[in-house]
């Protein structure tokens, strides 16, 4: 069996719960190329912006550094301090970049497979220090793939970065002759620009990189038709177990029926093979519910149970087949029964307010239209 499941092709589409698992443990499609490119890029836009600024600032922190001052320079204590101050400038120019870069990284990597925060992925596992793994990864499909996707972007990059250069010679070498300051504003901007024209190429290695991603990730969540069964045994439960379970469930169900009994109004049985519980509210426009009913044994347990509580039986037996066959538990008696129901309630008020010595009622004989009798099997009479 073993081998069987391992030489079986995935080839059904993963369920929403093997997507869920696979969450739960960090396994989401990512792009590397994808944060990579939109962290340089956006990088690269920020320094073509400011980065003449920044040039300057740092030249001006870089000046400052190398500027002491006779009494930093002859006492122990001023002098770390002023290297102290020289390093958080110099951080602080730079701040906004890595800050930058941080928050495009984390958005780039959310585009793709969303935020998950799994434990999981990073506990240890015994398939990361094998040597056969190892191997495997390391002369494998995916590192073939993976080295073909370097070698591509380092060729991409070196020929845009090669054509910058070349058309930006004569402007590089003019910075020779110009002051300071103006030169290093003009290689900033410069740098940024190149820097723009550079990174712009990533993104042809990021639109090749996702759509695989993404297939590899489909690929790797496939699953066998014997997976896809086990997995809906797991879900819906075994057969046994949900028979169990319906077992139970019924078992319940008739609990809660037989306990109704007691409170119902009257018993309309048939006399022996059917037995229908009714409750009726005076107070309320509704009409009579069915709380209980049952057939055969059922019935025998529903009469028991209302000569316990002192609840009446009428007998009426092509009325007790009309509402067992038409309406179920909790439901309301059909329309065309209201009258023939009526006078059966009618007639057992009637006899819970009699006093001592007041004469019985006539017991009524409900009609049941044409269309509402049945025979015991369920069938309608002819």
């Amino acid at each position: 069996m073993a081998e069987q499941d391992t030489t079986e092709e995935r080839t059904e589409e993963p369920t929403a719960k093997r997507l869920e698992k696979a969450q739960e443990d960090g396994q989401v499609a990512r792009s590397q190329e994808l944060s990579v490119a939109s962290m340089m890029i956006g990088v690269a836009c920020f320094l073509y912006l400011f980065g003449g600024y920044l040039i300057t600032r740092l030249s001006e922190v870089f000046v400052a550094g190398f500027t002491f001052d006779r009494k930093d320079i002859l006492s122990d204590n001023l002098l770390p301090v002023a290297f102290g101050a020289h390093a958080l400038d110099s951080m602080l120019v730079v701040l906004p970049i890595f800050i930058l870069a941080v928050l495009i990284a984390l958005g780039a990597a959310g585009i793709l497979g969303g935020y998950i925060f799994s434990l999981k992925s990073l506990a240890p596992k015994a398939s990361k220090i094998n040597p056969l793994s190892g191997f495997k990864r390391m002369f494998g499909t995916k590192a073939l793939v993976d080295l073909s996707k370097a070698l591509a972007k380092f060729s991409l990059v070196g020929v845009t970065l090669y054509l910058v250069v070349s058309e930006s010679f004569n402007a590089l070498v003019s910075l020779g002759f110009m002051d300071l300051r103006p030169a290093m504003a003009e290689a900033g901007d410069m740098i940024a620009a190149g820097t723009v024209l550079v990174t712009l190429t990533l993104i042809v290695a990021a639109a090749i990189d996702v759509p695989y991603q993404i297939y590899e990730y489909n690929k790797k969540m496939k699953m066998t038709k014997q997976e896809v069964k086990d997995e809906f045994k797991d879900t819906e439960g075994r057969p046994e177990v949900k028979a169990q379970i319906r077992r139970k469930q019924r078992e319940m169900a008739m609990g809660q029926m037989m306990d109704a009994v007691a409170d119902a109004d009257v018993i309309i049985v048939n006399p022996e093979h059917f037995a229908v519980a009714l409750s009726y509210d005076p107070s309320s426009n509704g009409a009579p519910v069915v709380v209980a009913k049952g057939a055969d044994f059922m019935a025998q347990g529903i009469r028991e149970r209302a000569t316990e509580h002192g609840v009446p039986l009428f007998s009426s037996p092509t009325l007790a087949r009309a509402i067992y066959f038409t309406t179920d538990i909790n439901q309301s008696v059909p329309e065309s029964l209201y009258y023939a129901v009526a006078q059966v309630i009618a007639y057992v008020f009637s006899l819970n307010s009699l006093g001592p010595g007041s004469s019985v009622a006539d017991k009524p004989r409900p009609e049941v239209p044409a269309g509402m009798r049945y025979n015991t099997d369920g069938t309608l009479a002819e």
